[in-house]
């Protein structure tokens, strides 16, 4: 019974040790293999991002401002002196050349003043001759010597100079009356149109009038003021002349041409004003007319631009992510001109920094991620 017992337990002692083998190679070669899966595992885990490399790109940009149109010149006429209007010379809406009357005042106390002050020159000056021709006498009768005492001589001659002075005084007062009586008729200082007529004949003005008599503007040509927001103050105008319409007129493209800029910002605003003249012979567009101006901007150099989805703004601040050996780190930016899906930016970047193409406050600096191609801005 032992003896085919021993002989029948041997295949399965065998079977049992080869089935050991098996297991323990099995085990070794799945040790072997999680140390790799792990390593996949872990790149697995880092994220990979559109990226693109920064470049300059040429800016052009056509942009449309509100803007204004108001007189080349313009007047509000008020009285100089005390008085009644006597006779209004223009009514609203007529053109009038530079130096025509306008208005004339009425002022009899002036007049009078002006004739009592010419009256009293007329009389400085006679005396004044009297004592002249009395001091030359004396002097030619002081060639003999010992006719004119000396005391006499210097007597003569303070009464002539005093009698001179006197004479300056009155023709000085004369004067002062006489520029106020000038003061009467009222001309306009230069060629235009009257706007505004608040006073009739017989109304009783005054230098501390708050309306004015009159207005007056040249409206050829206008002004167009364009109101330009600082961040494209330092852009260079495509053409020196600027499209515009108005509301009153839309069907109808007007071009002006540039005259000046103001060289400082509005510090209400933050603008900077750009002036436009245009020629208006025949008096189609008026002043106070609100236009719309079509401006074409750009940059005298290249610049960089991106995409406007590379650029995250919150409550804190303005940047761009960067990669830097698979790193990000997020770069402080200002915006410039903004396009059609781009945006101008300036900040501490360079040609050729690797900036993600949609970037968000929630990839914090530091964080380690995966480059895609770059692709095309």
């Amino acid at each position: 019974m032992h003896k085919l017992t021993y002989k029948s337990g041997h295949p399965m002692k065998l079977s049992f040790i080869i089935t050991g083998i098996i297991l323990f190679i099995t085990g070794l070669f799945t040790s072997c293999k999680q140390p790799e899966n792990r390593q996949e595992s872990k790149k697995s885990a880092v994220d990979s991002v559109a990226v693109f490399l920064l470049q300059k790109q040429p800016v052009n940009k056509q942009i449309s401002f509100p803007a204004e149109l108001i007189p080349y010149e313009r007047v509000e006429i008020y009285a100089k002196v005390s008085g009644y209007i006597k006779a209004l010379k223009t009514d609203i809406g007529d053109h009038v050349q530079k130096g025509q009357v306008l208005a004339i005042l009425d002022a009899p106390e002036m007049i009078a003043n002006y004739a009592q002050a010419k009256a009293d020159a007329q009389a400085a000056r006679s005396k004044y001759l009297g004592t002249l021709d009395a001091y030359r006498r004396i002097v030619n009768a002081s060639k003999v010597p010992g006719t004119i005492a000396t005391g006499e001589l210097e007597k003569a001659k303070s009464a002539m100079q005093s009698d001179s002075a006197s004479l300056e005084a009155f023709h000085s007062k004369l004067n002062a009356y006489g520029q106020l009586k000038d003061y009467l008729i009222i001309r306009s200082p230069f060629t235009g149109i009257i706007t505004q007529r608040n006073a009739d004949p017989g109304t009783l003005v005054a230098s501390g009038n708050t309306k004015p008599l009159l207005v007056v503007e040249n409206n050829n040509p206008l002004r167009l003021r364009v109101p330009v927001p600082e961040m494209y103050s330092a852009a260079v105008p495509d053409t020196s002349f600027i499209n515009f319409t108005v509301d009153a007129q839309p069907d109808i493209t007007y071009k002006a041409v540039l005259s000046r800029k103001s060289g400082a910002l509005n510090l209400t605003n933050r603008t900077e004003t750009w002036e436009y003249l245009y020629n208006n012979p025949s008096g189609q567009l008026k002043s106070g007319m609100f236009a719309n101006a079509v401006l074409k901007l750009g940059r005298k150099t290249p610049s960089f631009l991106v995409p406007s989805s590379a650029v995250v703004t919150n409550l804190e601040k303005r940047f761009v992510i960067r990669l830097k050996d698979g790193t990000a780190e997020w770069v402080d930016v200002r915006n410039g001109i903004s396009m059609t899906d781009k945006v101008e930016i300036f900040g501490n970047i360079t040609a050729g920094d690797t900036l993600l193409v949609r970037a968000t406050d929630e990839i914090k600096p530091g964080t380690q991620l995966m480059p895609k191609l770059p692709v095309r801005q």
